[in-house]
């Protein structure tokens, strides 16, 4: 899983995101975006999914009836996205081309069932992670959803050993590349906690080194 660093070069080509995505995955990131889908999605509910990208979350929730806001800043992830989803669906997507920061400047306070971040929480710095949870939490309604899916750290020392030397390569090859990094999750259930998330869950997958968590806006919140 630690290839996912690779990710920015393969965003850099949308038409080719996909099949990329699943090679890096061995073909069990359609296993992901089900799982998300399943913890947030019902019909009539609203969900945003942050960084949506060529719309694998966004499609299965539309799929289970849920109104999606789909936001991207890559506009050619946004036109692969649009292009999958003409299929017809229980659910509507609405298709932004818009930055995680910038959510607080187009969807009201306690707006959203629901909000999603599929590998692109690791996108952002630590103090960008922090804002971003802030706002989202507004949006949420009480009782409202958070899930993140993304790339962690895993536990046992020699996994974390060898992660690490894996890592470290592809990431030196990402950043030749593209210019860009990405950060794996140091304590995402720590970090969602400190923004006020409360009755946090979360499953590991694929040797320790993917992170799948569920944690809600408390309903005496605000």
């Amino acid at each position: 899983m630690s290839t996912f660093a690779y990710m920015r070069v393969l965003e850099s080509a949308p038409d080719r995101y996909d099949r990329g995505i699943r090679i890096l995955s061995r073909g069990r990131i359609d296993e992901v975006y089900s799982r998300i889908a399943d913890l947030v999605a019902a019909p009539g509910r609203r969900v945003l999914d942050i960084g949506c990208g060529t719309g694998g979350v966004s499609i299965a929730c539309a799929a289970r009836g849920a109104d999606v806001v789909g936001i991207d800043r890559s506009p050619g992830m946004l036109e692969v996205a649009k292009a999958k989803a003409k299929r017809p669906l229980p659910g509507r997507v609405e298709w932004l081309e818009l930055g995680a920061a910038e959510v607080g400047d187009r969807l009201a306070e306690g707006s959203l069932d629901a909000a999603v971040a599929c590998l692109s929480f690791s996108e952002f710095s630590e103090e960008e992670q922090a804002y971003v949870l802030e706002v989202v939490r507004s949006r949420l309604r009480p009782g409202g959803v958070l899930v993140i899916a993304d790339e962690v750290v895993p536990r046992p020392r020699l996994r974390r050993i060898a992660y690490r030397l894996r890592r470290a390569l592809v990431a030196a090859i990402t950043y030749v590349l593209t210019q860009a990094r990405t950060r794996p999750l140091k304590d995402p259930t720590s970090l969602v906690a400190r923004a006020g998330f409360v009755d946090i869950e979360s499953v590991r997958l694929w040797s320790g080194s993917f992170v799948i968590l569920r944690a809600l806006r408390g309903r005496d919140d605000g």
